[in-house]
């Protein structure tokens, strides 16, 4: 693996790498060999002493092929006591073969889906609803009898979700639940990011980290139609065609700074004028406004969690 990374997931629980903050990578100065905590690990590529193994429940066996058993084991380790750690040093060999010599009963994404549904109902208390609202399909997936894995969460005495949230993964950011969306604000395979500006700042577009630890493409759509992001709102100056999209300091009398979702174009446009973000002289200006288009690529957004 690369130095200064480790593994994470996102509300859907799809696994994603996530960099070391900067405090983190400092304190490692000198000492980059030693072991790394991660909130999570590979579902089939760890060490770990067999009779612990056995104690702290194996593997979820009602689960189907694989998909999912990384999160399921990682939670289940912090939760019940343990911990996990990457080792630089360490090597490990993964022969891929070039087609699965088994199948996935109803396909892969239904037993990811399957697998996923578990892990959340065992593991995840009251913040699965963040897993169900990022992965609406997820709540009509049979995930079969969890009365086995529940009984040894019990018997195990094992911590919260919350605990989890707060003492392994606080990079994780939990939505605020009066929130209308929250996350990456993307289009295709970019999305907008403050580009390292602060207070009167651009807003620009780059391509999505999809990872923890860089919070420049984390937004958050509040409840007073604020584009937030941390102490930020995206706003402009004056409600004409082309003025850039700026970081501004939040103002609740600023309408310009106020937006409404068109859900149905995926529109994000100002609440008082016929003005919508757009990206089209993004690489020169940054993000800007212009006259709303429904037909216009350059302005169809899409939020990675939208609430209801």
């Amino acid at each position: 693996m690369v130095l200064g990374l480790c593994l994470g997931f996102d509300w859907n629980l799809v696994f994603k790498w996530d960099y070391m903050t900067a405090k983190e990578r400092q304190s490692r100065v000198g000492h980059e060999i030693q072991p790394i905590r991660t909130p999570m690990i590979a579902g089939g590529l760890f060490s770990i002493e067999k009779k612990w193994f056995e104690e702290v429940g194996k593997y979820d066996m009602m689960m189907d092929v694989w998909g999912g058993e990384n999160l399921e084991i990682s939670f289940r380790v912090w939760q019940c006591h343990g911990s996990l750690e990457i080792i630089p040093c360490s090597r490990v060999g993964h022969v891929f073969r070039k087609q699965h010599p088994y199948t996935f009963p109803g396909g892969s994404g239904t037993v990811f889906a399957r697998n996923t549904r578990r892990v959340a109902e065992v593991w995840m208390d009251d913040y699965k609803q963040f897993y169900f609202r990022a992965v609406p399909s997820a709540k009509g997936v049979y995930y079969g009898n969890i009365r086995e894995r529940v009984e040894l969460r019990k018997r195990l005495k094992c911590k919260s979700f919350k605990w989890y949230l707060h003492s392994v993964y606080p990079e994780l950011k939990v939505p605020d639940k009066s929130d209308l969306a929250f996350g990456a604000i993307k289009q295709g395979l970019l999305c907008m990011d403050i580009l390292g500006h602060t207070i009167e700042g651009t807003v620009g577009m780059f391509s999505c980290h999809d990872a923890g630890g860089n919070q420049n493409q984390e937004w958050s759509m509040t409840k007073y139609h604020r584009i937030k992001h941390q102490e930020y709102c995206m706003g402009f100056d004056s409600p004409q065609a082309g003025q850039p999209i700026k970081l501004k300091l939040c103002n609740p009398t600023d309408n310009l700074q106020k937006w409404k979702q068109i859900n149905d174009a995926g529109l994000l446009q100002s609440w008082d004028h016929n003005l919508c973000i757009d990206s089209k002289d993004s690489k020169k200006t940054g993000l800007t406004v212009e006259n709303c288009s429904a037909n216009s690529e350059s302005q169809i957004w899409e939020f990675t969690l939208d609430l209801p």
